[in-house]
């Protein structure tokens, strides 16, 4: 039960070594200039593998409920799925279901953990396979690993590392769950990763640079930290801490950016319409002003 990329190698790795009933994703949704439907990675993924897709919109209804638990399922991994599952879908299958959480809980309970855990400058984050139960990631945990951020590390390059320890990580419980019981979460240290508003993605120069550089390395690519150059609208995708001060959004040279305190290199951008380019690649056509605001 998934449906962004980051569900995709897990279905992948449980394929190679499971005997999979059915996948579940959210169904397809308008997308692109001409608003066709488009299926989700792991419906395609699924497809590709010849497994059976199922793509209700909701889990809510007794007939969707009673083709669940049809299934006889003995697990089920829930992957960033998107849907909450009801009592009667967790309690279907023989032993539950199996959720693949990337944050090291009860810290990043939520929506957005990778992008929050950057945001929040953590030093490290990983995953933990918790069997789920009614609260929001409240359940036991079965395994957890632990990965060290990078100090330019971005929201995409630590989904793509989380994302393939997580696949490994599930094989290893469903092929010895005795192996890993169940340890209840501790009661310190909860926090909440709430999903990411757009408004938080422009770049307010007079913060200090370590802020700054989160920001943009937390938000990237999606929704992706943006700043005003000469009225365009100018992505920030990659970036680290730079020596240098000037006033709040000065450049001082390249697209090494003053901030508050400090200052921020940026490494790759995009511009409005464009595809994101190394800087040393924009520079190239692209002028950028005495000051980003």
């Amino acid at each position: 039960m998934g449906t962004p990329e980051f569900a995709v190698p897990a279905l992948r790795a449980l394929a190679a070594r499971h005997q999979i009933l059915a996948v579940y994703t959210q169904p397809p949704r308008p997308a692109g200039r001409g608003q066709a439907l488009r299926k989700s990675p792991v419906h395609l993924a699924a497809e590709a593998l010849g497994l059976p897709v199922r793509h209700p919109a909701s889990l809510k209804g007794p007939e969707i409920q009673a083709d669940f638990a049809a299934l006889g399922a003995e697990a089920a991994v829930v992957v960033a799925y998107g849907l909450i599952l009801p009592e009667a879908i967790l309690a279907a299958p023989l032993f539950g279901c199996l959720n693949i959480h990337a944050s090291l809980l009860p810290r990043w309970r939520g929506a957005a953990p990778i992008h929050r855990a950057i945001l929040a400058g953590d030093r490290e984050t990983g995953v933990t396979i918790m069997q789920m139960e009614a609260g929001l990631d409240t359940g036991p945990i079965r395994l957890m690993h632990a990965l060290t951020i990078g100090p330019e590390e971005t929201a995409a390059d630590l989904h793509d590392r989380l994302s393939a320890l997580g696949a490994q990580m599930i094989v290893a419980v469903l092929d010895n769950l005795a192996a890993h019981p169940l340890t209840p979460q501790p009661e310190d240290g909860v926090t909440y990763a709430a999903k990411i508003d757009k408004a938080e993605a422009r770049i307010d120069w007079t913060r200090p640079a370590v802020q700054v550089d989160r920001q943009i390395r937390g938000l990237s690519p999606f929704p992706g930290a943006w700043t005003l150059a000469g009225g365009e609208r100018l992505k920030l995708l990659r970036s680290r801490l730079a020596e240098g001060q000037g006033e709040a959004g000065q450049v001082l040279h390249g697209l090494t950016v003053a901030c508050g305190q400090g200052a921020v290199e940026v490494l790759e951008a995009q511009r409005e319409g464009k595809k994101p380019v190394p800087v040393s690649e924009l520079l190239r056509g692209f002028v950028p002003p005495a000051r980003l605001v």
